[in-house]
C-alpha cells in the first residue's frame, strides 16, 4: 500500500493518528514487502500479525499461507480489516489488545509465525504476553523503535544490555536487520526504527529454573552499578560460585553473559532433581495383564523391551481449566512433547495412589491432604508404552513449581482449547497423554 492509500483507508475510517496509541503507519510499499520476506512464509504457514493497521503488510500474506490472524487495538481498524478480507476465508480479525490477547488460543494453528510492525507506546508489553515461554511461534520478525531493537539484541559490557536482553535472549536469538527511518511512516516518528528476526533458542544452554532465572536478573540489575553480591539472596559460597562461573567476586550484573547468568541460577537452585530427569537404575515392578506382580526390572530394561508391563500413573490437575506440562528434552522418552499434569512410574512395592501423591510432590511442589480421584483404568498398549495406567484427578488452583530436568514448562488452557489443538496437532503431545485426554473427554466429567 502507498501512503496516499494509507491515507484513504484512515479518512474513510475516521482515524487520527494517536501518538498516544502509537500509531504510525508504514508507508513504503517495497519496505512492507521486504519485511514479509523475512518471515520466510511458506503455504502452510499461519501467521498472527499484531497491529495491521491499514494492511500494509497484512496484503502481503493474504494468499500466500494458510491462515493470517489479525489483532488490532483501534475498533475502527479492525472494522475496515474485516471489511477489507470479509471474503477471504483464511483471514480472521480481533478487535483486540496485543498486549493482553489470549495466546493460548494459537496453539492450535502451529506451524505458526509472528509478525509486527509493534507501537513504540507497548511494544514491549506485547512481546511479553505473546512472544514470553511458552509460546506457540517458529519465528517471529518485529520492527519497533531501534533503541529497543538494540537493548533486546545488546551483549555483556554495554549500556544496553540488561533484563530485556536477558529475559529476550534466554528464548530467542535475536539478530538486528535493517534501520527503517522516519520519512517511511505516516506521522513520521522522531526517532529511527529497526526490524529484527527472532528465532527460538534450542540449544546451548543447560536446563534451569526460569522463574528463578527472572528473579535473580531483576536483583541483579535493580541497581545497575552495585555488585551481585549485595543484590542476590545470601549465598554462604559466592567464592565458589563466581570460580565455576570464572568471574571476579565483585563482579556486577551487567558483565555476565547469558550462559553465565544461567549458570548462576542453577547455583542458587535448590531443588533436588534440578539435574535428574529419570534415574536408569529406579527398580519397577513387572506385571501380567491382570495387573499382577510378576518380577522387577529397571527403568532401563521396561523402556529397552515394548512387551514389559510395568505401572504407570497420570494426574490431570483441574479447576476451571486443565494444567498439563511439556516435558524436558532431558526425558528419555517423549523430550519436548506434551503430556499430563503429573505422570510416573510406580516404584516397586509402591500403590498406585501412594505414587500419584508423590508424583504430585516431586513434579509439580504439591501437597495435598486430599487423596487424588481415580477416574480410569487404561489397559496396555503401544500408545502406553504397554503399561498399565492408572488415571488421576485433582482439584488444585495454586502455584505450580516444578523441576527443569523434569518439566521444560507449565500452562493452565481451557478444554475447548486443548481439545482444539490435540485435534488439529496431536504430534505435538505423548502419545500416553492423548490416550488419558480421549478417557477423560470419554467420562464427560
Amino acid at each position: 500500500m502507498t501512503g496516499r492509500e494509507i491515507r484513504e483507508v484512515l479518512d474513510q475510517t475516521g482515524v487520527l493518528p494517536s501518538k498516544q496509541l502509537g500509531q504510525n503507519f508504514l508507508i513504503d510499499p517495497n519496505m512492507s514487502r521486504w519485511i514479509v520476506a523475512q518471515l520466510e512464509i511458506s503455504p502452510d504457514d499461519a501467521v498472527v500479525e499484531v497491529g495491521p493497521g491499514a494492511g500494509s503488510l497484512t496484503e502481503h500474506l493474504v494468499g500466500n499461507v494458510r491462515r493470517v490472524i489479525l489483532i488490532e487495538f483501534d475498533a475502527r481498524l479492525a472494522a475496515a480489516l474485516g471489511k477489507r478480507f470479509k471474503d477471504e476465508p483464511s483471514v480472521e480479525v480481533h478487535h483486540a489488545d496485543g498486549a493482553k490477547f489470549d495466546g493460548r488460543s494459537l496453539f492450535k494453528h502451529r506451524p505458526l509465525k509472528f509478525l509486527g510492525n509493534l507501537p513504540y507506546s507497548c511494544g514491549g508489553a506485547i512481546m511479553k504476553n505473546l512472544l514470553s515461554r511458552p509460546h506457540p511461534f517458529e519465528r517471529a520478525v518485529i520492527m519497533l523503535q531501534k533503541e529497543v531493537i538494540d537493548r533486546l539484541a545488546a551483549q555483556p559490557g554495554t549500556k544496553d544490555y540488561g533484563i530485556l536482553s536477558l529475559r529476550t535472549q534466554v528464548n530467542w536469538e535475536v539478530k538486528p536487520l535493517r534501520t527503517v527511518p522516519p520519512d517511511a511512516f505516516y506521522p513520521q516518528p522522531k526517532i529511527d526504527s529497526s526490524v529484527a528476526v527472532l528465532t527460538p533458542r534450542v540449544s546451548g544452554l543447560p536446563t534451569f529454573d526460569y522463574r528463578l532465572f527472572d528473579e535473580l536478573i531483576r536483583r541483579g540489575f535493580a541497581q545497575r552499578r552495585k555488585q551481585l553480591k549485595k543484590q542476590l539472596p545470601d549465598c554462604e559460597s559466592w567464592e565458589n560460585v563466581t570460580a565455576e562461573l570464572g568471574v571476579s567476586t565483585t563482579v556486577r550484573g551487567e558483565e555476565l553473559t547469558l550462559a553465565q547468568w544461567v549458570d548462576l541460577t542453577r547455583s542458587f537452585d535448590p531443588h533436588p532433581l534440578k539435574d535428574v530427569p529419570q534415574k536408569s537404575g529406579e527398580i519397577f515392578d513387572i506385571v501380567d495383564a491382570a495387573d499382577n506382580v510378576t518380577g522387577t526390572a529397571t527403568r532401563q530394561e521396561v523402556h529397552a523391551k515394548s512387551s514389559s508391563t510395568a505401572l504407570c500413573t497420570f494426574l490431570l490437575l483441574i479447576n476451571v481449566e486443565i494444567s498439563f506440562a511439556k516435558r524436558s528434552l532431558l526425558k528419555d522418552s517423549c523430550p519436548g512433547l506434551w503430556d499430563s499434569s503429573v505422570s510416573g512410574h510406580i516404584d516397586s512395592g509402591e500403590s498406585y495412589e501412594a505414587a500419584a501423591v508423590r508424583e504430585l510432590s516431586e513434579e509439580m511442589g504439591i501437597t495435598t491432604e486430599v487423596a487424588p480421584e481415580e477416574i480410569s483404568r487404561i489397559a496396555p498398549g503401544a500408545e502406553t508404552g504397554w503399561e498399565h495406567v492408572r488415571l488421576y484427578r485433582v482439584r488444585y488452583d495454586g502455584n505450580l513449581r516444578f523441576p527443569a530436568a523434569e518439566v521444560d514448562a507449565a500452562m493452565w488452557f481451557p478444554l475447548a482449547e486443548l481439545t482444539a489443538w490435540i485435534r488439529s496437532r496431536p504430534a505435538d503431545f505423548a502419545p500416553g497423554f492423548l490416550q488419558c485426554w480421549h478417557h477423560f473427554r470419554a467420562l464427560n466429567l
